[in-house]
């Protein structure tokens, strides 16, 4: 069996922006900090709740730099270095290696996608290419093109990719990467988690942890520990919450949520722009029914 990089949940952390648009390291700080103060069991920098596909080459290495030594080893950093160019993804791989990344995420090519054959290869050839963990990533929606289970069962037999962050939906694919590889599953998707664990899954790959870390925590270690009803409860409390932060596009509504919370998160870099004044209103009446409007000081 591959060693797995965490059990628990991970957070898909934000970036927060100044109001030029430039990186806000000192709020990155104190939200690093937040998360693991709060029981995180992992955090994934420069994903796309991250903004990854805004940052110039030197804005990503950075971030995933300062992420690394903020957090001293205290929990894992999963750095996102997906690409669909694969000999740019190797050289983003390779750079956040060198600046510490416990392990990388590696998002399914999009645009230009593939056919399953290159897409084997495509992952393969990054794999070969560093000496850390990798993480699969399937986001169809988001990409144009998911993973098959015979490109899984293929990429699985190399020794640096030890993961998959499912976010198809796809609950018999995500079985039968259960039965036929060795692969350790994360949900991709904050609704799915228990279902994920029910077939073995190790836990969670979050955006709702963003702003609520020690429940995302929680219910996947009390599944785990066979309390399940305890879990459940947790999903049904803060459901309606997940899905608030979905009623637009992935970061905006999570900014949003953290700007209400207390956090400078500042809003997202073009092409994603901010929400309704109709969208913040409901996104407040689900914060304020869980106590999270201006929890941090």
């Amino acid at each position: 069996m591959n060693n797995t990089i965490f059990t628990g949940a991970a957070t898909a952390i934000v970036t927060p922006m100044h109001t030029d648009g430039s990186i806000n390291y000192e709020e990155f700080g104190r939200m690093i900090d937040f998360q693991i103060e709060n029981s995180i069991d992992a955090i994934v920098v420069c994903g796309t709740t991250g903004e990854a596909s805004t940052m110039t080459d030197e804005e990503h290495i950075e971030a995933i730099r300062f992420t690394v030594e903020r957090a001293a080893k205290r929990v894992p950093i999963i750095a996102g270095t997906g690409s669909n160019d694969t000999g740019y993804a190797i050289e983003l791989s390779k750079e956040a290696e060198k600046v510490g990344a416990d392990a990388l995420l590696q998002v399914t090519p999009y645009y230009n996608k593939t056919s399953q054959r290159g897409l084997a290869k495509h992952f393969l050839a990054i794999a070969d290419s560093v000496n850390v963990p990798i993480v699969l990533y399937n986001v169809p929606t988001r990409t144009g093109m998911g993973i098959s289970i015979d490109c899984y069962k293929e990429c699985a037999v190399h020794k640096n990719i030890v993961a998959t962050k499912e976010a198809s939906g796809n609950m018999s694919l995500m079985m039968q990467i259960a039965a036929y590889t060795d692969l350790d599953i994360y949900s991709g998707n904050d609704d799915e988690v228990l279902p994920a664990l029910a077939i073995g899954g190790k836990g969670v790959i979050s955006v709702t942890s963003n702003l609520m870390p020690k429940e995302k925590h929680d219910e996947v270690m009390l599944f785990l520990e066979g309390k399940r009803e305890e879990a459940l409860a947790i999903q049904k409390k803060i459901l309606s919450f997940e899905k608030a932060l979905f009623m637009d596009v992935n970061p905006i509504p999570a900014k949003e949520a953290l700007n209400i919370m207390g956090f400078d998160a500042g809003e997202c870099r073009l092409p994603l722009y901010r929400m309704t004044d109709a969208q913040i209103a409901a996104l407040r009446a689900e914060m304020d029914a869980l106590g999270l409007v201006g929890k941090i000081k």
